[in-house]
């Protein structure tokens, strides 16, 4: 049977003690009294989730409101301008590409700690006086936010394997809230602290510095009270699933990357196709926070119920059609219906960044698997959505219209219900 359709029953082949999701070895004596001690503190990992998980979008979320600022102070095209965003973003799949390495070769903890320290000298670093500075910094973002975002499935597959999906929406909720708190904050920031966008920006390397202080704990308990690191030997009788061969791992790739760049052009450009039609930048600021706090509910919700269905395929045709519909909105009335199409949209983006990693989760047959699939889905998946922003960038300063580069990412929605039809299906890699 083919790796694309394989429906095995490894749950209950499996050894009694578990795998890490890291490094697909069973863990030696030491490795396996430290994962005691780590998850005799559920609380305190959940506090580390969370805090890490709010990090995850505000760097991305923060510039946005500000692109006109930017583009004004650096003398930035709309191209150019576009590259603000798209550099993260590429960065994203790039970063996601080495994690899986990282993990197996420095441990989760220790990875998700330094991707933190990592991500608060980027977000400092884009606010040098220099366009050089600003797009360096947005390479250490993405590469620091591609970390946490691929090693998370597989740490809450491996520490919560019984509430994976409930996991997910807590994780993924406190991703887009943290966004949303970013996009309000950015203009009233930059008023508060009388320092012009750079301070706006800036000041969200604190949350990222909280974050890694809250990880700290989860570092040294991994290590052992005796200073020795966490070791392993392989596992017996395991074999490893070459997710690069898999069609289901390469369908949830795709929905990964095709919902991941509908919402990195709207990261990038909601904002400013407001105020391109008559809209103020406080007012647009606040429609795309706005936008960002709707995601919420469906970031929450959607993996809750995904979670109790065998098939997805209800929930990617929901998601979809929502954001065509909000898309369809911007084009046709994008000031008039604002808020309506704000709504709609977060609504719909929530729901799709839930439902695709919890995707992951749900077609991996374990923990090891998930780490696996979750390295191929970013990588290749915001690989791809990084061509969006500069896309629809480039489109818009050609015809000095929205609608063409709208268009193009309707397509993007109807490829999307494509792949995710498929990869929605009761099967696991």
């Amino acid at each position: 049977m083919s790796a694309g359709t394989r429906t095995t029953d490894r749950a209950h082949t499996e050894p009694p003690v578990p795998v890490d999701a890291e490094a697909g070895v069973r863990p030696s004596a030491a490795g396996a009294a430290a994962r005691r001690a780590l998850l005799a503190h559920p609380a305190l990992l959940l506090v580390g989730i969370v805090l890490a998980s709010l990090n995850m979008r505000v760097a991305l979320a923060s510039v946005a409101p500000l692109v006109g600022e930017l583009s004004e102070a650096f003398g930035l095209s709309a191209t150019a301008s576009s590259l603000v965003t798209s550099v993260p973003v590429l960065f994203l799949g790039v970063g996601a590409s080495v994690a899986p390495w990282l993990g197996r070769r420095f441990g989760t903890e220790r990875v998700l700690f330094a991707a933190l320290l990592l991500l608060g000298v980027g977000i400092l670093a884009r606010v040098l006086p220099s366009v050089y500075a600003l797009y360096g910094g947005g390479i250490l973002v993405g590469t620091s936010i591609a970390l946490l975002n691929v090693l998370m499935p597989g740490l809450i597959k491996r520490d919560f394997p019984d509430r994976a999906a409930a996991m997910t929406s807590v994780y993924t909720g406190a991703m887009i809230a943290g966004a949303t708190v970013a996009a309000a904050a950015a203009v009233p920031l930059e008023k508060a602290l009388g320092g012009g966008w750079e301070a706006s920006l800036g000041f969200w390397s604190l949350l990222a510095a909280v974050a890694a202080l809250a990880w700290l704990p989860q570092v040294l308990i991994a290590r052992g009270r005796t200073g020795h690191g966490v070791r392993a030997v392989p596992a017996a009788g395991t074999r490893p699933v070459s997710v690069w061969r898999s069609a289901l791992a390469w369908q949830v790739t795709l929905f990964m990357g095709l919902q991941s760049l509908w919402s990195y052009v709207l990261i990038a450009w909601m904002p400013t196709i407001f105020t391109d039609h008559g809209m103020s930048r406080s007012t647009a600021g606040v429609v795309f926070a706005f936008n960002n706090l709707i995601q919420v509910a469906g970031a929450f919700v959607v993996p809750l119920l995904a979670g109790r269905m065998r098939s997805q395929r209800p929930l990617i045709v929901l998601v979809t059609t929502l954001v065509a519909a909000g898309y369809a909105g911007l084009m046709a009335a994008p000031v008039q219906g604002a808020w309506l199409w704000s709504a709609v949209l977060g609504v719909g983006q929530g729901g799709a960044v839930g439902l695709a990693l919890t995707l992951i989760v749900l077609r991996s047959g374990d923990a090891v698997t998930a780490a696996r699939l979750s390295g191929m889905a970013q990588t290749v998946g915001y690989l791809l959505a990084a061509a969006g922003p500069l896309a629809a960038g480039v489109l818009h300063q050609a015809t000095g219209s929205w609608t063409l580069p709208i268009c193009v990412v309707l397509a993007v929605c109807a490829a999307a219900l494509g792949v995710g039809l498929l990869a929605a299906r009761n099967r696991t890699v």
